[in-house]
């Protein structure tokens, strides 16, 4: 399922990051604050237990989470999210998962994993600033499965309804999160508008 998540500061700060005038610093800024936005949305539904705790004044029930929350950024663009979700929820492991595409067959391919043990009982974010055609993100989702990963959500800021097709498509049961779904994609695969390669911008290396 596709969740727009369509607030006026996410708005705002993606215009920040939609200006190709915006320098590196800003840029990286403004998308780790709508990665922290995007965090209360991407929460709401996460699985609590209820417990009972003692207060200064009195016992009382109340509720914490259930679950293991694993973030997974898709190196490189994807670390750019992490600390702004990690500010709303500082409890959740991160592993990382780096891919580059096959110059032959133009698959991706995995290059590099890391991922914390609990995989298999934990809701697991993939975390990607653009979902272009949706090859990284939906090959990130089949390695997490083969892990053991049950409870997958993927986290974009911008995607294109290519990669959205994609996803929904090749993992039906994986909710799909978006500040922003776009036009399409161009004949050179980046998404319209957009906002440019997230991945250079972020860490000023174009």
């Amino acid at each position: 399922m596709l969740h727009l998540l369509e607030h006026p500061l996410i708005t705002h700060k993606l215009t920040q990051i939609r200006r190709k005038e915006t320098g590196t610093k800003d840029f990286r800024q403004a998308l780790d604050e709508i990665a922290g936005l995007m965090a209360y949305e991407i929460s709401r539904d996460l699985p609590v237990t209820e417990i009972e705790i003692e207060t200064p004044v009195s016992t009382c029930k109340t509720h914490e989470l259930a679950k293991y929350i694993v973030l997974v950024p898709i190196l490189r663009a994807g670390l750019g999210m992490v600390d702004g979700i990690t500010h709303l929820i500082p409890t959740a492991k991160v592993g990382h998962v780096g891919m580059y595409r096959d110059h032959d067959t133009l698959e991706p391919k995995e290059y590099y994993a890391k991922l914390p043990p609990c995989i298999p009982d934990a809701v697991v974010m993939v975390l990607d600033p653009m979902l272009a055609t949706g090859g990284s993100a939906s090959a990130t989702i089949t390695y997490l499965k083969e892990q053991g990963a049950g409870q997958i959500r993927l986290v974009c800021i911008v995607g294109a309804p290519e990669g959205v097709e994609r996803i929904e498509r090749d993992h039906p049961d994986v909710d799909i999160y978006l500040s922003a779904l776009d036009e399409r994609l161009n004949e050179v695969g980046y998404i319209v508008p957009g906002l440019g390669d997230a991945g250079d911008r972020l860490f000023g290396t174009k």
